[in-house]
């Protein structure tokens, strides 16, 4: 039986992508030869951009960048790992505050399915105070998001501000 190359899920709402995710991605393909970006299509939010969009920007934002995939998902990581051949689940984890939860995550995730590995990665220390809801709060109260978010993203929010 020939070793397939190690592929890793990065799961999230990416509501939004911001440069902390993006610094994620990066490092995360100088490591594993393909990585998917599997944008949460989550019924029980409201997120500022259809995941469709969020999809659409996080692959304008990674194009030309070798090994990396962009997708939509629902349900549970581990059905997509199954269906995306995928056993690694990458994390990005900003400081000790996020390890009590990303850990009970990681051990859930290899109780329902047992093949799951989850690798933490950190980001630069230039991106740890950035969140999607710090993001979303300087946006919904009329902030300057361009220093935190992709250009391809901070235009779909600027345009999302002019409509609102």
């Amino acid at each position: 039986m020939s070793e397939q190359p190690t592929t890793a899920v990065y799961a999230g709402s990416f509501d939004p992508f911001h440069f902390g995710h993006l610094d994620i991605v990066r490092r995360a393909a100088t490591i594993f030869p393909r990585v998917i970006v599997a944008v949460l299509h989550n019924t029980d939010k409201t997120p500022l951009l259809a995941a469709e969009q969020r999809v659409e920007l996080i692959r304008e934002t990674l194009a030309g960048m070798p090994g990396t995939e962009v997708t939509a998902f629902s349900g549970l990581l581990v059905d997509f790992m199954r269906q995306s051949r995928s056993r690694v689940i990458l994390r990005g984890m900003r400081a000790v505050s996020d390890f009590e939860y990303e850990f009970q995550i990681a051990l859930m995730n290899r109780r329902l399915w047992n093949l799951a590995e989850t690798v933490f990665l950190t980001p630069n220390e230039q991106y740890t105070y950035i969140s999607g809801r710090i993001v979303r709060e300087i946006w919904h109260l009329g902030g300057d998001v361009s220093g935190l978010v992709p250009e391809p993203m901070r235009r779909a929010l600027e345009a999302l501000r002019a409509r609102a």
